[in-house]
């Protein structure tokens, strides 16, 4: 390897990704076939989001030296880093068939196998790492990442502790540590983990949001809300949608029986309400403690930019909802009081919105609440209109209560993609 290619290495390791890039195309100019400069210089590119270019350097690295796993595992990089998750799997396993020794390949495979929510999976290529290598510390992260996902926290905290114990300046590690505690409903001692892996890497956002959680799961109503989202992660997609299918069906079979026998339904009421209760939390609770923390001089700088977006967006329609629900009821006006209804329901799939991967998931969910709005919209032109015509104000109304309904199977539906780069 020449002087460029080390300096391009070496400048990679410090992620100064542009500075490594010059390099490494000083090395082509002097060694174009050099299939591991190719290599190095798709994985510089893909940090810089560069993904064709990445995706160009990485097939001619493996043109050039079909049996390097390096090659191999350089174009995985690049697939998982554009979450083409099938193609980054396939690139991660020739790399590990090639050479089954290596680490690294072991620790990319297990990456792609979370990724794709295939906890034992991911488990299994972490521990094939760790046969090679006990101490490396990205198989032990995977490793107890896998272990937390599948409930064994204990096993993963003390994988964790022994890697910080090792390293114990490696932001990951420490960030995975606070996610472990979190698990075990202790936000105060992950808040440590958390501000120390920001400290050690203040661009991993794995530790910023992880910070977010633990300011917010102080309040005892979130940390309620914060033990479901976390089960819920832990499930398959399809797992997910028994979970949320069976417990709209379980509702509306009692509420049909509290309408059938009316003896029963005081009993089966509150029930019912809870359900109502605790689905609007899991679409608000995010947003509205969001909000809390901008109050919080430390919770306002961790929070991301998505999130002080979704908390503005949810802040200013229940602000609107409250200012014309008062106005409604002290001027009697029905239409300030429609009004409000149309600012406070709106909160949900606004609210969803964020929720889905930034990409034409979020934007095709933009066009949801587009859609929404524009019928409210026609609602309220054609209820001030000298005739209006009760079979068309019925239409709009009834269509934008069923699509606010089905918005939160839209934003269930839309969360679970995986995004193309």
């Amino acid at each position: 390897m020449g002087v460029h290619f080390q300096k391009g290495a070496l400048l990679y390791d410090q992620r100064r990704y542009d500075l490594a890039e010059e390099e490494l195309r000083r090395e082509l100019a002097e060694e174009p076939q050099s299939a591991a400069a190719h290599g190095l210089l798709a994985l510089c590119l893909a940090a810089r989001e560069k993904f064709d270019e990445a995706s160009g350097e990485a097939g001619l690295a493996i043109h050039l030296a079909p049996d390097d796993p390096m090659s191999h595992y350089a174009m995985g990089r690049v697939m998982f880093d554009r979450g083409r998750l099938d193609e980054a799997a396939a690139s991660a396993l020739e790399a590990t068939r090639l050479d089954p020794e290596d680490p690294d390949y072991w620790a990319l495979l297990a990456q792609v196998r979370y990724e794709e929510r295939r906890w034992p999976a991911a488990l299994e290529a972490s521990e094939r790492g760790l046969e090679q290598d006990a101490e490396h510390l990205g198989c032990n992260n995977l490793r107890a990442m896998a272990l937390i996902k599948l409930g064994r926290r204990q096993e993963a905290g003390a994988t964790l502790d022994a890697a910080l114990a090792r390293d114990p300046e490696d932001a990951l590690s420490h960030a995975n540590r606070g996610w472990t505690l979190l698990e075990q409903s202790e936000p105060r001692k992950a808040m440590e983990h958390f501000r120390e892996a920001l400290r050690l890497d203040p661009a991993l956002d794995w530790a910023r949001a992880g910070i977010v959680e633990a300011l917010k799961a102080r309040h005892f109503v979130y940390r309620w809300m914060l033990r479901y989202f976390l089960w819920m992660g832990k499930l398959s997609g399809k797992a997910q949608w028994i979970v949320v299918i069976g417990a709209y069906v379980v509702y509306q079979l009692l509420r049909s029986l509290a309408r059938s026998n009316p003896g029963v339904a005081p009993f089966i009421t509150p029930i019912l309400v809870a359900y109502v209760t605790f689905a609007l939390m899991t679409w608000l609770a995010g947003p509205l403690f969001n909000l809390m923390l901008r109050l919080n001089r430390f919770g306002r700088l961790a929070l991301s930019r998505d999130q002080v977006a979704a908390s503005n967006a949810v802040g200013f329609c229940l602000l609107a909802a409250l200012i014309l629900a008062g106005m409604g009821l002290v001027m009697r006006n029905v239409a300030y009081l429609l009004g409000a209804g149309f600012f406070g329901v709106m909160t949900l799939p606004i609210a969803g919105a964020y929720r889905c991967p930034a990409g034409w998931p979020r934007k095709m969910m933009g066009l949801y609440v587009a859609a929404l709005t524009l019928f409210a919209i026609l609602f309220f032109v054609f209820a001030m209109s000298h005739s209006p015509r009760l079979s068309v104000l019925n239409g709009l109304a009834w269509t934008f209560v069923i699509g606010v309904f089905l918005s939160q199977w839209v934003v269930n539906a839309l969360t679970q993609v995986k995004v193309r780069r």
